[in-house]
């Protein structure tokens, strides 16, 4: 089960991101407005997400949270197969308080061949 060593790694970056602004670097140019950045990222392991693993279930609780907590409007991206979207949502919607659910947004991205089942949590573009 070498999956759930990076689901724990997860878990840890989740609970370290927090909602802890990052400090800005002090620099002498003056920088051109990039795209939003990721709050967070990660793959999700196939074999965890076929066996409706506790601990991934866990993770998506916690990123249903983080994603919650964020002051800005947020949007959370899955991509996955779309037999395992129900799961997915509903683990992740089950760490949001309802009070927060207006600001998120859920979307699902079915994934295509070869590419990695993942949960991206980012601000909304033009929110």
């Amino acid at each position: 089960m070498k999956w759930a060593a990076s689901l724990f790694a997860i878990a840890v970056a989740v609970a370290a991101t927090g909602c802890a602004p990052i400090p800005a670097a002090n620099t002498a140019q003056i920088e051109k407005p990039s795209a939003p950045v990721d709050i967070i990222r990660f793959e999700i392991p196939a074999d965890a997400l076929g066996a409706r693993d506790g601990q991934l279930t866990a993770i998506l609780v916690k990123a249903g949270a983080l994603a919650a907590a964020q002051k800005q409007p947020t949007t959370i991206l899955v991509t996955a197969l779309a037999q395992d979207f129900p799961y997915l949502n509903q683990a992740i919607w089950k760490g949001v308080p309802a009070k927060h659910a207006v600001k998120l947004s859920l979307e699902n991205l079915t994934a295509g061949a070869r590419q990695p089942y993942s949960v991206v949590i980012k601000p909304t573009q033009g929110g």
